[in-house]
């Protein structure tokens, strides 16, 4: 909600309240003629009662409730916190009026309204309370109102953007090189083992049944994703006869725990496209642990000098990509890591789910 329609929030219901406060003072005086015997309101000038009774223990009632209150108790629902707190609140705005009131008659500002009776202070003190409170209850509610429609603003523009991000996705995922080389590598491979050669080609048939129909799905064990992982790995390596050349590993329970699909591909897809010559020992890293429904994944891979620029660009455009959609899937559950160390491009990604 924009900024300014928040203040015109405010300012309404101030001058919406001071209104009220105006018609019942006017009530006050036609129907309570008695108010001048008051051992409470004798010589007392109404427009000290608008400026103190009335408005001190209101604002901060309002705004204890407004800013503090709804934050840290009634947003991550502490009932109990929000009412014990909520009451504290009151009390110390009943009392800051008190001790407003009984300074300015002290200075001799305004007349002192407490008549050395402990019942008029407590009497005085308890009713500003109330007004506190009362206002409190509104401060609330006006700030659950603005987060309410903040939140439906936020969800909209997290259904679009992530609309725009899974359909840069999918197009990101049709790689037509890939694609390309392994069917050549395939069809090379019919002539050698057919029977190795089918086997690829199931794999590959996998993959594209996975891009097609699990990643409409919001999220899919980790497994699965593994899986796919796996899979593309395998037809990467037709290429070369190096099978040291990509190490990955998978530890944990990767079955019970969920995440979002084609997370950690394109951190791997990016290690195969920049990694430094096939017949390099473990040029390629990839780690995946699992524990406590925490998911830790490493990717490591050497590079060439001359693809670093190549290397940079994709950490300028993809990884910022990637990061946008870890933001919108995984607010405040995540955290990535990317480093370039001496000729050796790093990627941590911790993702806390579900």
């Amino acid at each position: 909600m924009k900024k300014s329609v928040v203040i015109l929030l405010h300012a309404g219901y101030w001058i919406l309240y001071l209104f009220v406060i105006f018609v019942f003072i006017l009530l006050l005086f036609q129907i309570g003629t008695n108010l001048d015997r008051s051992p409470i309101f004798s010589d007392f000038k109404l427009e000290l009662f608008l400026a103190d009774f009335a408005l001190v223990p209101a604002v901060l009632g309002f705004y204890t409730f407004y800013s503090v209150l709804f934050t840290r108790f009634l947003r991550h629902r502490k009932i109990f916190l929000l009412f014990l707190f909520g009451i504290l609140a009151a009390l110390g705005s009943g009392l800051t009026g008190s001790i407003t009131l009984a300074l300015l008659g002290a200075l001799g500002v305004g007349p002192s309204i407490f008549n050395d009776n402990l019942s008029s202070v407590i009497g005085i003190t308890g009713f500003m309370a109330i007004i506190g409170l009362l206002n409190g209850g509104m401060g609330l509610l006006l700030k659950g109102f603005i987060t309410w429609y903040e939140d439906i603003l936020a969800k909209e523009a997290l259904t679009q953007k992530n609309f725009e991000m899974e359909m840069a996705l999918v197009k990101s995922q049709i790689n037509p090189h890939f694609l390309f080389n392994t069917l050549n590598n395939i069809d090379v491979l019919i002539a050698k083992d057919a029977t190795k050669a089918s086997a690829y080609l199931n794999k590959l048939s996998d993959i594209m049944r996975f891009m097609l129909y699990e990643t409409k799905t919001e999220q899919i064990p980790l497994l699965k994703e593994w899986n796919y992982l796996e899979k593309y790995i395998a037809l990467q390596k037709i290429r070369t006869a190096n099978p040291d050349f990509v190490h990955f590993a998978l530890e944990g329970n990767a079955a019970q725990v969920m995440i979002a699909p084609m997370i950690l591909i394109p951190f791997v897809e990016n290690a195969f496209k920049y990694a430094e010559g096939i017949k390099t020992a473990h040029a390629i890293q990839i780690k995946v642990r699992v524990e406590d429904q925490v998911v830790y994944f490493e990717c490591k891979n050497e590079y060439l000098s001359d693809v670093r620029n190549q290397q940079n660009e994709f950490s300028g455009l993809g990884n910022n990509l990637i990061s946008k959609r870890l933001s919108l899937l995984y607010p405040n559950k995540h955290t990535l890591s990317v480093r370039d160390m001496d000729g050796v491009y790093c990627v941590d990604l911790k993702i806390a789910a579900t």
